[in-house]
């Protein structure tokens, strides 16, 4: 079967407009186009531009959608799979906020008693939904679903007595920074050495395996990335290119130190 741009942007959701600059940047190009200047889509068109929007959902930009749906590995099959725990796991965690806030809808009603453990599950689950929402797509495409997975485990797992000492240590990790921006301190320093050493307990306490490239690669992102920078820099400008350069020089040394520990433990042995 074929379609119109008209009849497609119809079934599809999508404006006529779209489509033609999907035709115009290479990402979805008609079956044919009349001598009148019409565009027809057939059903491959459809599937790919199925795949476009569902990439889109998930927060990926234009060319990275390009560059997965033209790749000669590209199976739809798999990618729907994909797409589908996606969604789930999505759905999982606005059933369980939905749970959450009925629940305390009734508490504050009194109709019912909402106990702190549950509170504080729903302060958990807040924190994990707005996560996915800001960088999910992103850290998931970098990392993989199980390792997102596994991370918000261990954040949703939490004690309260290990929640509080995680907010405790990033908020000492900023005030480090504040503190050592103002002071003019250099990365090179012991007192960068000693924020870097707290910044990787902190990655510890929700990463499920630390290594000192995947440390490097998020401090990269701290200045890479506006809204991490905005976050760090919220008050003091210059603690996110602080911490991210202090990373870069200390992260392979302490890898090292742990290394020659755990050496000299064998030896002592």
């Amino acid at each position: 079967m074929e379609y119109s741009i008209r009849e497609l942007s119809e079934l599809a959701g999508v404006s006529a407009r779209t489509l033609r600059y999907y035709d115009e940047i290479d990402l979805l190009k008609p079956l044919y186009v009349n001598e009148a200047g019409y565009r027809f889509y057939g059903e491959k068109e459809l599937a790919l531009l199925q795949q476009i929007l569902f990439y889109r959902e998930r927060g990926f930009e234009l060319k990275e959608i390009e560059k997965i749906i033209y790749q000669d590995n590209f199976d739809i099959m798999n990618a729907l799979e994909d797409h589908l725990r996606e969604l789930e796991e999505r759905r999982k965690s606005v059933d369980a906020l939905i749970r959450t806030v009925k629940q305390t809808i009734l508490s504050m009603k009194g109709e019912c008693k909402m106990s702190d453990q549950e509170k504080f599950g729903a302060l958990k689950e807040k924190l994990v939904k707005e996560n996915e929402e800001k960088y999910g797509a992103e850290v998931r495409r970098k990392y993989g679903d199980e390792e997102v997975e596994a991370s918000n485990r261990k954040l949703l797992n939490m004690t309260e007595e290990e929640w509080e000492a995680f907010h405790k240590l990033e908020e000492e990790i900023y005030n480090r920074l504040k503190a050592g921006v103002s002071a003019g301190m250099c990365p090179e320093s012991e007192e960068a050495k000693q924020i870097v050493i707290l910044h990787k307990k902190w990655l510890e306490k929700t990463w499920r395996r630390y290594t000192k490239e995947a440390h490097k690669a998020v401090a990269q992102g701290y200045t890479a990335d506006c809204r991490f920078t905005q976050y760090y820099d919220r008050e003091v400008a210059g603690c996110a290119k602080l911490l991210e350069q202090a990373v870069q020089i200390w992260a392979d040394q302490l890898d090292e130190e742990k290394s020659a520990g755990k050496m000299s433990n064998m030896e002592a042995k």
